[in-house]
């Protein structure tokens, strides 16, 4: 009995993502760029707390609806062989409510906030829930991942600030471009699996060209972050953290040259340290300046 109810346990763990927090993290550092620009400064640490829960919150429901959604291509995938709903350790009625439970608990800590907060948060559901499902219709789901990932950025802000500058959206689309390209890596991990089942992603859509648009996009990006850094003015710890993205970008297209599995994939985990270069400069400028 007791082995059960712990393997039931470590099951959901697995099923929310909690053993692999890399995408917590991917989800957490814009959210926080955003409260450190609303705040211009440290933020207030009731709105701090809760966004943060809510980043693992929503990321964790994120999740399992991406699973339910798989549920059926997951098994054919060498890297998602052994996922809960794949083993049968968790069902899919199961999922879906773990699903909803999740989401209730996001909705209960935005309602400790203000109604703009409330209602943008009715997006990053909608969001949430039609990702995992734009993989069978087009070939561009990553876009759809980085407008859900990025959409804590005008969230954090409105609940800080208690309205919407135009000059945030800036930051929106910085990270849009930028989880198109940290997405794309991780797809080339299961390119080959996903074009046997008829998963569709950026991988597949830009082919021989994935090294050479997804270096475009970076430099996108990196022009986006410096345009923010003008519109809200930001120092030089600011453009010296863009100047570490920078070379962190170079070193990922050198780890996916030869487009293998565990490079991609470490390609793909290096972008952590983007978003935490780009948080330690916002911070250390508003701290020092």
């Amino acid at each position: 009995m007791f082995a059960t109810t712990v393997g039931r346990i470590i099951a959901y763990w697995q099923l929310m993502r909690f053993n692999r927090p890399i995408g917590i993290l991917l989800l957490l550092w814009p959210t926080l760029w955003s409260l450190w620009l609303a705040a211009e400064g440290v933020p207030r640490w009731d709105i701090l707390l809760i966004f943060i829960a809510g980043v693992v919150v929503m990321r964790a429901a994120g999740c399992v609806i991406n699973d339910y959604a798989d549920r059926h291509l997951d098994g054919h995938i060498q890297r998602t062989l052994l996922r809960p709903l794949i083993t049968g350790a968790i069902k899919p009625t199961e999922a879906l409510v773990l699903f909803i439970v999740l989401c209730l608990i996001a909705f209960s800590l935005v309602l400790m906030t203000n109604t703009l907060t409330i209602q943008l948060s009715f997006g990053a559901v909608v969001l949430a829930f039609c990702y995992p499902f734009m993989k069978r219709h087009t070939h561009l789901p990553q876009i759809v991942l980085g407008a859900a990932f990025a959409w804590g950025i005008p969230m954090a802000y409105a609940a800080q600030r208690g309205e919407l500058s135009s000059d945030i959206w800036l930051v929106y689309t910085s990270v849009v471009i930028w989880t198109v390209v940290y997405d794309t890596f991780y797809a080339m991990v299961d390119r080959n699996d996903d074009i046997k089942v008829g998963i569709k992603s950026t991988a597949i859509l830009f082919g021989d060209n994935d090294r050479v648009i997804t270096a475009v996009l970076q430099v996108l990006t990196l022009i986006n972050l410096l345009i923010v850094g003008n519109k809200f003015h930001l120092g030089q710890f600011y453009f010296l953290g863009l100047a570490i993205v920078a070379i962190l970008f170079v070193y990922q297209q050198y780890l996916i040259r030869k487009r293998q599995r565990e490079a991609c994939l470490k390609a793909f985990l290096n972008n952590n340290w983007v978003g935490c270069a780009i948080f330690i400069g916002i911070a250390a400028d508003f701290a020092l300046s």
